[in-house]
């Protein structure tokens, strides 16, 4: 595909980093020639340094026959006009924005159609981490929740603890211990290194498992690998931006929830907006702003500003002074393995949700969700099956006799209302969601393949 990418920010960075590596054509524009030349040296991509939303920026980067557009830089209005350009002027086919601004998103279906704004795909990073951070709240202990099927099935990580009841047991007793649960192992990471699960594989502690299930029965499968925690109840928000605001407002009916701003302005807009949440007006980093909000008797606290040392050393000052579980927002990617793992439970990465999200558009084939894993290094994919089994690689096909490229795992097929966990003599049907694990995102291309009907295949 040829593929536009204007700005060469975090997430126009990782994005082009991730399909470049995929044998697309890439052209990132972006007005900072030397973060241009930069990504220039290092990708084999092109670049054209302007203003994205110029008709002649977009000529020069190839906008006459390309096949997307994905505008990602921090201005909205730059996206949505270089959108609107594209389109008008070169008809690009597909056009995605990243839109921040919830005053846009509010009226999108009014304001993002071919009659209006032309964007086909809207993005908007806030809303994606914050459905990312409320799962892993609903979901007490998990490293990482993804979604698949409108949510009848979640891919989770966990960390085996030592004294887990499956911890020095091969995968194959999961079933002898929950014979009435269905699930599979579909990746294990020792030591940063990823392991293809059989069922003769020994789980050890501090082993990385991401095992998939139907969402009711995700908590009888981490009572295996780990001991239980008690669902939370107290939530402590450093930061009222937008991530902060959006997660208080939609969890704060289901739990007992503060947050703690620093503008006493927006404090007071918080406080107006938000009838279930105490909002207290001061900083994440203050000792006794922290003991005030009863940081000891804290369930899980979010560090959510847009400062990554803020919200770091906040982070480790609650932990210090006794909150339970605390995740912390990390823009940079070079802190995210750092800091995650000791006091701080969960960093998140807000690139790499927002890249999950765009790379769901891009994919061939029918993908219908993509989500980047361990910080880029693994991916998961739910594609659709079609075809039959002349014109298709999978469709009528028992797990066990498809071509998988090496690292791939089918994890878990939805069939209609139906949740079918993968064994080696499941037959693929026709619009059967196939869920797949990739501990090498560099095959992701073949997967495509897997799932893109020809006319017959040999």
């Amino acid at each position: 595909m040829k593929i536009i990418i204007l700005g060469a920010g975090q997430v126009g960075g990782t994005l082009a980093e991730n399909l470049a590596g995929e044998r697309n054509d890439i052209t990132v524009i972006d007005i900072d020639g030397e973060r241009l030349r930069e990504l220039g040296d290092r990708l084999d991509i092109g670049t054209v340094q302007g203003m994205g939303c110029y008709p002649w920026v977009l000529k020069d980067a190839g906008a006459e026959d390309a096949d997307m557009l994905i505008a990602v830089t921090n201005s909205d209005e730059v996206n949505m006009v270089a959108c609107q350009v594209a389109y008008t002027l070169f008809r690009t086919p597909t056009k995605i924005a990243r839109i921040r601004t919830a005053y846009y998103t509010a009226r999108a279906d009014k304001l993002f159609n071919e009659n209006a704004i032309p964007i086909d795909v809207i993005i908007s990073p806030e809303q994606v981490v914050t459905d990312y951070i409320k799962r892993l709240i609903e979901h007490p202990g998990a490293l990482q929740v993804v979604n698949f099927a409108g949510g009848r099935v979640q891919l989770v990580a966990v960390r085996a603890y030592y004294g887990g009841p499956l911890v020095g047991n091969e995968l194959r007793e999961l079933r002898k211990h929950m014979p009435n649960v269905d699930t599979r192992v579909a990746a294990i990471f020792r030591r940063n290194r990823p392991i293809i699960p059989e069922g003769n594989t020994v789980i050890e502690a501090d082993d990385e498992v991401f095992f998939i299930a139907a969402k009711n029965d995700i908590r009888a499968v981490m009572s295996e690998l780990r001991r239980l925690e008690h669902n939370y109840k107290r939530v402590l928000i450093a930061g009222g931006g937008n991530i902060g605001y959006r997660l208080a407002k939609s969890i704060q009916h289901r739990y007992n929830v503060k947050l703690i701003e620093r503008s006493p302005q927006r404090a007071e807009w918080l406080g107006e907006k938000l009838d279930h949440t105490v909002v207290l007006q001061g900083l994440g980093t203050d000792r006794d702003e922290l003991l005030k909000a009863n940081i000891e008797n804290t369930d899980v606290f979010c560090a959510l500003t847009n400062d990554d040392e803020a919200n770091i050393m906040a982070s480790l000052l609650a932990k210090r002074l006794g909150a339970r579980k605390v995740m912390t927002l990390i823009a940079n990617p070079a802190y995210v393995d750092l800091v995650q793992g000791h006091d701080i439970d969960i960093a998140i990465s807000p690139q790499q949700s927002t890249i999950g999200s765009l790379l769901t558009h891009v994919r061939r084939g029918d993908v219908v969700n993509v989500y980047s894993l361990r910080r880029g290094a693994a991916e998961a994919i739910e594609a659709i099956a079609h075809g039959d089994a002349k014109s298709s690689k999978v469709v009528g096909r028992a797990i066990e006799d498809i071509d998988l490229p090496e690292g791939t795992t089918i994890g878990a097929i939805v069939r209609g209302e139906k949740v079918l966990i993968a064994h080696d003599d499941l037959v693929i049907e026709p619009d059967d969601h196939v869920i797949l694990f990739l501990i090498d995102k560099r095959r992701t291309r073949d997967v495509e393949k897997l799932f893109q009907v020809g006319f017959t295949f040999f």
